[in-house]
């Protein structure tokens, strides 16, 4: 966790994060019970992470001419997505974006700054009604 958060740091930033919308591969599991939007994704879908590109934290149509994340993954860590509310505002140029509360991956491996948890667990806590992620050290 970082309070001074950076694009490619590989950390989680610390603050208040809310819970902006979800996304979910329809194809593989069905929608997830939450007070917040809920969205399918499609395999053009993906979110830029370029800092000096104008879209940059922004969800964006594949194909795209920035450097970006795909959300359309074959490895299931995107099956269900929480998009953090980080640097969504007024966004600032380098200082993190893609901020994901995710599925976790074989035996939690780390993330490159998102949060990660077990399906089941992930379910659970959207479905608890869960707005914002309280990230603080």
């Amino acid at each position: 966790m970082r309070t001074d958060k950076q694009e490619g740091d590989g950390a989680t930033p610390a603050g208040l994060l809310p819970v902006r919308r979800v996304l979910y591969r329809a194809d593989r599991v069905p929608p997830p019970d939450c007070a917040v939007p809920v969205e399918p994704i499609a395999p053009n879908d993906g979110w830029c992470d370029d800092p000096v590109h104008p879209d940059y934290n922004r969800a964006i149509r594949l194909p795209h001419s920035a450097h970006h994340e795909e959300l359309w993954r074959a490895d299931g860590l995107y099956d269900i997505i929480g998009a953090l509310g980080w640097n969504d505002g007024s966004v600032q140029r380098g200082r993190g974006s893609a901020i994901f509360l995710h599925v976790a991956g074989p035996e939690y491996a780390p993330t490159d700054g998102c949060i990660a948890l077990a399906t089941g667990d992930l379910r659970r806590v959207l479905a608890a009604g869960l707005i914002e992620l309280d990230v603080r050290a």
